[in-house]
């Protein structure tokens, strides 16, 4: 018999359902929430409040689009955290009602976990062991994965994380929210030309807090000399940005793969639709020697099919969770 789940994600500002019929991902639909760009980031009670308003027609949608009837389901799954909490709360009461009223299992996913996984919705496949580097909004963190419910971190960031960056340096530049896809689009015109420091942080962690303030007495310097600055030299600052982040994830990833000895490395998580970063990557790859994976722009951002995945295999674990779970943001 085959294995339908419906998975459900609502960690941050994006609505998304998906179906996935042994684990391959059948839809995937995502409603975002435009009403963030106004206030420079995402509003919690905002966030929550449109995941009320957005569930159910997503849900339909997705339903329509794999052809398949709620009666055709195994279970229902959900990202439990981390994430915020009052969107978290939304999916996850959602998730509990509809399991009781299709009387279903219910299985709790990680979204770091599940951002991991994102890999084994379509191919080229990793093989295990492989190394994965998780950037996105909210976390960044270099990840042993031995199999599919075995995974160890081995370095996260400290402070801030690799999208928060993208996204606080581009409002420092008057950039719309979410500015890393503007900042890496007006890159791709220009040259990493202004020098910023790496940090000099142990072991396998991260740090951009220290980058960010940088960046701020930076361009509060070159305002001081030149008012129109930033307007002037845009392309070259967002791509001398860009290029250092990407130099700071990616010598962690190279130092991870030396002491491992792992040649299998992935990126995933928000962030990983960086085309800087997937460019660097590629071609630090080939001149390591490494085989190197790249999930789809879809499977990239905060979205069901990841989850779905994941909870693939915790079904065939049989890992499945009770009425009783809560939602974490950490």
């Amino acid at each position: 018999m085959p294995v339908t789940i419906l998975a459900i994600e609502s960690s941050c500002d994006d609505t998304s359902v998906a179906v996935i019929k042994d684990g391959v991902v059948l839809s995937n639909c995502v409603a975002n929430q435009e009403a963030h760009i106004q206030y420079g980031g995402v509003v919690p009670e905002v966030a929550s409040r449109a995941h009320q308003v957005n569930m159910v027609p997503v849900l339909e949608m997705a339903l329509k689009k794999a052809g398949i009837h709620k009666r055709e389901l195994q279970a229902i799954a959900f990202t439990r955290g981390p994430g915020l909490m009052g969107s978290l709360i939304v999916g996850v009461s959602f998730a509990k009602a509809l399991a009781l009223s299709l009387d279903l299992p219910m299985i709790e996913v990680n979204h770091m976990h599940a951002h991991v996984l994102a890999h084994f919705a379509e191919n080229p496949k990793p093989k295990f062991p492989f190394l994965c580097l998780t950037v996105s909004g909210g976390h960044t963190q270099i990840v042993l994965v031995r199999d599919f419910l075995d995974q160890e971190v081995l370095g996260q960031t400290l402070d801030d994380a690799a999208g928060e960056a993208f996204d606080k340096s581009g409002k420092l530049l008057g950039l719309d929210y979410p500015a890393g896809p503007i900042l890496d689009k007006l890159a791709r015109n220009g040259k990493p030309v202004y020098p910023f420091p790496i940090p000099n942080i142990e072991g396998l962690d991260f740090s951009f807090s220290g980058l960010k303030t940088s960046i701020l007495y930076f361009l509060k310097k070159q305002l001081a000399d030149n008012e129109n600055f930033i307007k002037e030299n845009i392309n070259d600052i967002c791509a001398s940005i860009q290029d250092i982040i990407v130099t700071i994830l990616l010598k962690k990833l190279q130092k991870a793969a030396k002491e491992t000895g792992i040649n299998e490395i992935a990126i995933a998580g928000g962030v990983s639709a960086n085309s800087g970063l997937r460019n660097a990557f590629e071609a630090l790859g080939k001149e390591e020697g490494w085989n190197t994976y790249i999930p789809a722009f879809q499977f990239c951002t905060d979205n069901a099919g990841m989850i779905g995945v994941t909870a693939h295999y915790k079904y065939l674990a049989g890992e499945f969770c009770t009425h009783e779970v809560a939602p974490y943001t950490r």
